[in-house]
């Protein structure tokens, strides 16, 4: 209908308006999937319908359906392609409409949280990044559980999404975001381990945009050497660099790197799981014996303890090589 029959448009809704709050569920579904979708269109902006039809999605924003209220937050990213030239205006008022979706309901899969974060990575970049400093930390913090997500979409869409807010925070809101950024990269790092392809592709760009925001050289050209998109990973080579130039740069990260790390060593996917020990060995490795007051040795002894005892050979084998690097720091 925006193709072929937009003099129609204003009578049809005109039609829906009653539909919109309806007592039957279906009703407001469909009308709210039509409206939606009007916005992927510029017939929205001009026929003067734009406003209007942003209204009528936010008025249904507290919909006691998630059906409705997930496809009031994809209408309003169709905004991104409809009429791109039009996000910034309405950019404080969409960025507070995808951030109540990441908070909605208790469900850790809401299909509303993951329509959020979809539908964040298509705005980002056209919103004023004022409007953004305000939003972005909360972003962070709400979206990094997602990172370890059994399911692989929700894994694949807050990495990616982490990755967009890295790239629009480039030269300009880093003072903000450092803290998260290095909260984010040991499962980033892991994740290229990750199974599923999609995951660890994602973890490729999310570091590449990360790069720049960590203001140390060494450690971005790493990254722009290693994990360029369908160059092959030697994974073992790359971590140790990143390793080597974070214990140079970064040395009071440590203790925070190696307990973040623990917490895989009992990941439910055998290639992460042995990827943490890996990384365990190598920060050890390039650690400087001053450090040792942040390791928590028997903690870390007893965790590598119960690796070696692990199903699978690989793990067992990366386990066993962390263990003898801790050595330097007895």
């Amino acid at each position: 209908m925006a193709e072929h029959a937009g003099p129609r448009l204003p009578l049809v809704l005109k039609a829906l308006a009653c539909t919109q709050s309806s007592a039957y569920e279906i009703q407001r579904v469909t009308t709210t999937a039509f409206l939606a979708e009007l916005l992927n269109s510029n017939v929205a902006n001009d026929l003067m319908l734009l406003d209007s039809l942003l209204e009528s999605l936010v008025a249904r924003q507290k919909d006691t359906c998630a059906s409705v209220r997930r496809l009031v937050l994809r209408g309003l990213a169709n905004l991104a392609s409809g009429n791109p030239d039009k996000v910034r205006a309405h950019g404080p008022q969409l960025l507070t409409a995808m951030t109540g979706g990441l908070d909605d309901g208790d469900n850790p899969h809401s299909p509303v949280a993951l329509e959020a974060m979809v539908g964040l990575a298509r705005l980002l970049h056209l919103m004023e990044t004022w409007d953004l400093r305000s939003g972005l930390l909360h972003v962070a913090i709400r979206i990094r559980p997602f990172f370890d997500s059994e399911k692989t979409e929700f894994r694949t869409t807050s990495i990616r999404l982490f990755g967009h807010l890295n790239k629009v925070c480039h030269g300009d809101c880093e003072d903000i975001f450092l803290d998260q950024v290095m909260g984010g990269l040991v499962p980033l790092l892991l994740h290229l381990q990750d199974p599923q392809a999609a995951v660890a592709s994602a973890c490729r760009f999310a570091l590449l945009m990360c790069g720049p925001n960590l203001a140390c050289e060494e450690l971005s050209a790493a990254f722009q050497k290693h994990l360029q998109e369908g160059r092959a990973l030697h994974f073992g080579e790359f971590l140790n660099t990143t390793c080597k130039h974070l214990m140079r740069h970064f040395p009071d990260l440590l203790g925070r790197l190696l307990s973040t790390c623990l917490f895989y060593f009992k990941s439910s996917w055998e290639d992460v799981r042995a990827a943490a020990p890996l990384f365990t060995g190598f920060l050890v490795l390039h650690a400087e014996p001053r450090q040792q007051p942040q390791v928590d040795l028997d903690q870390l002894i007893s965790a590598l303890q119960i690796l070696l005892k692990d199903p699978a050979p690989e793990v067992r084998t990366r386990a066993a090589e962390a263990l003898g690097r801790l050595v330097k720091l007895a």
